[in-house]
């Protein structure tokens, strides 16, 4: 069973935050724990929500003021930024936002690669933000609730998933060691055994070197 007892509701909205600020981790995942820990009792249901929905909007929202204020000259004049928006990305959500509208917050919410870009991009074309605020709402909403919902209610079937997945992990990484310890041994022997005929072939020429001497200098006495 996953312990959460020590989930806050700041937590969750800080996290949260972040996914939205390009945290390279899906959101569902803080909504999942936040669904888990209600069910569990650690924190109660309504503020758990009202918590993870906070929390994205507020990341959002950070994204899209970012846009808004730079505009294009974001990606020219903070290189940071250009790593998760590069023109070509830009000008991509650019022709999506004009030909879908709005309903492209709605599918960003689930690619944890694109929403970051749609946010900015969204401040960038200073798509009103009363419209911003209400579709970004309306999804995280949906969007949220789904997650956070489902989690509370199969609380007890992830936890035991999850045990599971630990308990194949632990026994994934047992073979993992065990399997670079033979590797290790056996490069080892076999590097032991190859210093070994290194030796013995050293050791026969040196003995023939020898013999090969002796008989040279048996050769001159006789000679002599």
């Amino acid at each position: 069973m996953i312990e959460l007892e020590h989930v806050s509701y700041l937590g969750i909205v800080v996290a949260l935050i972040l996914t939205g600020m390009g945290l390279p981790v899906p959101e569902e995942v803080f909504v999942i724990i936040a669904g888990i820990a209600s069910s569990q009792g650690a924190l109660e249901p309504v503020p758990a929500l009202a918590a993870c929905l906070l929390g994205a909007i507020l990341g959002d929202c950070a994204m899209y003021a970012i846009g808004y204020h730079f505009g294009h000259g974001l990606l020219r004049d903070h290189r940071w930024f250009a790593r998760f928006l590069k023109p070509d990305r830009e000008r991509h959500v650019e022709h999506m936002i004009q030909k879908h509208g709005l309903k492209v917050f709605l599918i960003a919410r689930f690619l944890v690669g694109l929403r970051t870009p749609v946010y900015v991009t969204a401040g960038i074309l200073r798509v009103p933000f009363r419209q911003f605020i209400v579709a970004d709402t309306f999804c995280a909403f949906l969007v949220v609730s789904t997650f956070f919902g489902l989690s509370y209610a199969f609380a007890e079937q992830i936890s035991s998933l999850w045990g599971r997945i630990r308990q194949a992990e632990i026994a994934l990484t047992v073979v993992i060691v065990a399997g670079v310890a033979a590797v290790l041994l056996y490069l080892y022997l076999r590097g032991r055994r190859r210093l070994a005929r290194l030796v013995r072939l050293r050791r026969m020429r040196k003995a023939r070197e020898h013999a090969q001497e002796c008989e040279s200098v048996e050769q001159t006495r006789s000679i002599v």
